[in-house]
């Protein structure tokens, strides 16, 4: 026992083993091998590095956006008269949640009061004497509470009568043209803070350069001014390839987009705004059922009789959506020691598809797969001796795999 302990500790302790390699020149299995590393790299390098900066931490924008409307128009409607419009009258609500409407063509049906008229045609409200009317009900989608009467809506037609604001809105006189056309010179001014709070960074879109004198007479371009946060509504709607009087006349969406993805291993003045414009809502010829985008609201008054009075405007506009988002990246050790363990890993399997190309896919497969394995038999033993009385040295070289690279 202390003989064989020596000879273990002599032999095994003390002994280093290597991969033997064998080296085969063959140029299709050459050429495969070294093209799956070339791509392998090109992947690495050009990929994750690259493109998706892999090496760097990742945090998303948190962001806050103001806005602030100006200019002037110039209406003279029938029942409303000659109108100046200002921001109070066509920016509705005054104050949104990243998003801003401007008025641009409307319906307007003046002098309304609480009183009963003749409902509006349809199949539901053509009737042919009282018994056809139901008092006390109404529609959803019609105009008030039916009195029970059928009366007189033209010289051809009765309807159910309703106790409503009356006269009812006929909202299909929408005028083909927009009445506030003027609207396409209106500017806007936003303002925009972002905040990537894992590298507790900060940064406006009203930069560090821009002065109120600056402010007063700017214009966003692309070319001349690219840093102005004033926009001109008709310059916005034409980035997103729309006609801006088209687009008003029934109303639309458009989507401000502020891209503000940063690399941060740059310095802070490269990380700034990018702007884009489109046509959020569905303008597809084959469905074009309720098109554009409208609402209602009401101006309400007294008349000397103290009789409550009020105007109803359907209101067609441009409803404007600032969208804004982003990612910063900057290095870190923790994803750069993944990332490369994860490339190490990809170029290892490399060997694995050569072995298998040149043991299952070349014409002498036998003669490599005879360098490449050893294989024991009893016939390889003298006489005498077994496997299991071999040295434990010995068992461990001959169940090695030899290696090879092509």
């Amino acid at each position: 026992q202390g003989g064989r302990l020596h000879w273990l500790e002599d032999h095994c302790l003390l002994e280093y083993g290597t991969v033997k390699i064998i080296v085969i020149r063959n140029k299709a299995v050459g050429s495969v091998f070294r093209l799956i590393q070339f791509l392998i790299i090109l992947y690495v390098i050009g990929y994750v590095c690259v493109v998706r900066k892999s090496y760097q931490v990742k945090d998303s924008v948190i962001s806050t956006v103001t806005t602030k409307v100006k200019g002037t128009g110039f209406t003279n409607i029938s029942g409303l008269g000659a109108h100046v419009w200002d921001v109070a009258d066509y920016n509705i609500p005054p104050e949104g949640e990243s998003s801003f409407f401007v008025l641009t063509n409307m319906i307007i049906t003046p002098n309304q009061m609480q009183s009963s008229c003749p409902e509006l045609p349809d199949q539901s409200t053509i009737c042919m004497s009282d018994s056809d009317c139901t008092e006390g009900s109404s529609d959803v989608r019609g105009n008030g509470i039916q009195t029970g009467l059928c009366v007189n809506y033209s010289e051809t037609v009765k309807t159910c009568e309703v106790l409503s604001w009356c006269p009812l809105e006929i909202d299909t006189d929408l005028p083909e043209n927009p009445l506030l056309a003027a609207a396409e010179n209106f500017t806007v001014l936003i303002k925009n803070t972002v905040t990537y709070p894992k590298f507790n960074f900060h940064k406006r879109n009203i930069l560090p350069d821009v002065n109120s004198s600056y402010l007063k007479q700017c214009e966003f371009n692309r070319i001349t001014d690219p840093h102005c946060p004033i926009f001109r509504l008709k310059d916005m709607v034409a980035e997103a390839e729309e006609d801006f009087q088209t687009m008003a006349t029934r109303g639309g969406v458009l989507g401000i987009l502020i891209d503000w993805s940063c690399d941060l291993d740059f310095p802070e003045h490269y990380c700034g705004p990018k702007y884009s414009f489109c046509r959020m809502d569905n303008k597809n010829p084959e469905n074009n059922v309720a098109p554009g985008y409208n609402f209602r609201f009401a101006k309400y008054y007294k008349t000397t009789d103290d009789v409550e009075t009020r105007t109803l405007i359907k209101s067609y506009g441009i409803r404007f959506d600032v969208i804004v988002f982003g990612t910063a990246g900057k290095f870190n050790i923790v994803p750069t020691i993944v990332n490369v363990g994860a490339a190490l890993t990809i170029l290892g399997l490399v060997n694995a598809v050569c072995d298998w190309f040149l043991l299952k896919c070349t014409k002498r497969k036998e003669l490599y797969q005879k360098h490449k394995f050893d294989y024991l038999d009893e016939t390889n033993l003298k006489d005498g001796e077994s496997v299991s009385e071999l040295p434990v040295y010995l068992l461990y070289q001959i169940n090695v795999t030899k290696m090879y690279h092509g």
